[in-house]
């Protein structure tokens, strides 16, 4: 299928209804733009279209209810409409992520977007003069409209009830102490570069379980930590980000400077601790941790990274990824957090390394984790995230960290893998995806018909073909993150059964 990418452009007019001759068109980018008018009716014809964005544009009126027609529609992005959410939308069975944040949408939230698939991202926020729906939404009841002077009541209420939703008012130091309980190291969850994480709970906010992150101070960089964790955050909604929820500036009870981040807490922690279990107790729970989650946890960074670079107003570079800030919400629904090395941008910059900079100053990342050209002096850039992003896949897939003891001799992860790919994938896959006890995955005997064998085992030779492919050493052969997600969601499709083989996976 082809993919058209005309992200962040000064393209002008109205989207060509040439467009929906493409027939075999999957992906169509055309967010950050100028565009105007009308979405063309005719899009819905495009029966080959997984993915379409139009955010930031200047598009207006209603979304077209012909997008409804298009079956195999992954993800769809779009900002500045009015009216109501057309309810044929909800015969999008293969819909992943329907962004619909930030317009000027009014009315109920039709029911029957509760008939899409359980995992599928619904982003609704900004729309303040929306209300029902399904009870995960979040949105209030519509009320009964008596009259027209009940209607001026309606935006009031709405206004007041969804705002506090995505943002707590601003904390002090001593609503922070108590949720901790003095900061215990019993609530002590997780440490950074900048900072140490505790569990707490904020009794003012409904009894709300958070994570609050308080920077050190003492350690040269941190404040910056902060400004650039705040500046990235502010605007940003993602299903598959860590949500900042409140932060406080202020001093403590002895009177020094005190900084700190709250974020909604996530249940089951982050990734690199199911990943490398530190005691018997956790390696056995980790167990749990199957290929298909696995998989599922790929598709959310990689779908976090691509909302990063492309459809924020401003591209966002992470500079950080890696699996112990990946962290994991209690159905195992994957969220990159930690932006204390982020960098936003200008738009005039491409996503090459030798034109994406945003300093001259080179980002060190993580050892293992940073692109190898930062380590030469070369500024922050989207394609620095991917390949950050392939070291992550690989680690997750063979278990082994880019610093494990068993690389030695200049060997790295990328060609530990990329030398046993594909006859000797076995040797170095995560070892739990060949165990024969419980709903793991193990190697196919000689002559075995197990058709769930084979796709597992084509499942996990294409995730690592990805990861190699995403970190290659020159950036410029690293993949752009469209074509990682749409290759994602075929590894899918036919780990699920839904294709028969991977067509058009190396194309």
């Amino acid at each position: 299928m082809l993919s058209l990418t005309l992200t962040n452009n000064k393209l002008e007019g109205k989207v060509p209804i040439e467009l929906s001759k493409l027939k075999m068109l999957g992906s169509l980018y055309l967010s950050k733009n100028n565009l105007t008018g009308e979405i063309p009716s005719s899009l819905g014809n495009l029966s080959s279209l997984t993915t379409l964005f139009l955010a930031y544009n200047n598009l207006e009126r209603n979304l077209p209810k012909e997008i409804g027609f298009l079956k195999n529609l992954h993800s769809l992005g779009a900002n500045f409409f009015e009216g109501t959410i057309p309810s044929k939308l909800a015969s999008l069975k293969a819909i992943q992520v329907l962004d619909l944040s930030f317009n000027n949408l009014t009315g109920q939230i039709p029911r029957d977007l509760e008939k899409l698939q359980p995992l599928s991202l619904i982003v609704l926020m900004g729309n303040n003069e929306l209300c029902g729906g399904i009870t995960e939404l979040r949105f209030p009841p519509c009320p009964l409209i008596m009259g027209k002077k009940k209607e001026k009541h309606k935006i009031i209420v709405l206004l007041s009830t969804v705002l506090p939703v995505t943002f707590l008012a601003l904390v002090s130091y001593h609503e922070l102490h108590r949720a901790t309980l003095g900061f215990s190291p019993e609530n002590l969850i997780g440490s950074g570069s900048f900072g140490i994480v505790y569990k707490g709970r904020l009794d003012q906010h409904g009894d709300r379980l958070v994570a609050v992150k308080v920077l050190d101070l003492q350690k040269n960089g941190a404040s910056k930590s902060f400004k650039a964790e705040c500046k990235a955050l502010r605007n940003i909604r993602h299903r598959n980000l860590v949500s900042i929820l409140s932060y406080c500036s202020s001093v403590d009870s002895k009177g020094h400077e005190f900084k700190a981040l709250v974020y909604e807490f996530m249940e089951n922690g982050n990734l690199d601790l199911w990943l490398h279990p530190e005691t018997t107790d956790q390696a056995t729970t980790s167990s749990c941790l199957n290929l298909f989650r696995r998989l599922n946890i790929a598709i959310d960074v990689a779908s976090a990274v691509h909302y990063l670079h492309n459809q924020c107003e401003t591209t966002i570079v992470h500079c950080d990824l890696k699996p112990s800030n990946i962290l994991l919400d209690n159905d195992f629904v994957a969220h990159v957090g930690d932006f204390g090395l982020a960098r936003l941008l200008p738009e005039t910059i491409s996503t090459s390394s030798d034109q994406g900079t945003s300093s001259a100053v080179a980002i060190k990342g993580s050892i293992g984790y940073a692109a190898p050209e930062y380590g030469m002096g070369l500024p922050a850039s989207t394609q620095g995230d991917v390949y950050s992003y392939g070291i992550f896949l690989l680690e997750m897939i063979t278990r082994r960290r880019p610093a494990d003891d068993i690389l030695t001799d200049g060997l790295n992860l990328h060609n530990y893998v990329n030398v046993a790919l594909p006859e000797q994938v076995c040797k170095i896959v995560d070892p739990l995806f060949l165990s024969k006890g419980g709903d793991q995955y193990r190697e196919m005997t000689p002559g075995e018909e197990k058709i769930n064998g084979r796709r597992e085992m084509e499942c996990m030779i294409s995730l690592l073909t990805i990861g190699l492919e995403c970190s290659a050493r020159l950036p410029n052969e690293r993949m752009h993150t469209n074509e990682v997600l749409r290759k994602l969601h075929l590894i899918k499709d036919v780990f699920l059964g839904i294709r028969v083989h991977q067509e058009n996976l190396e194309a």
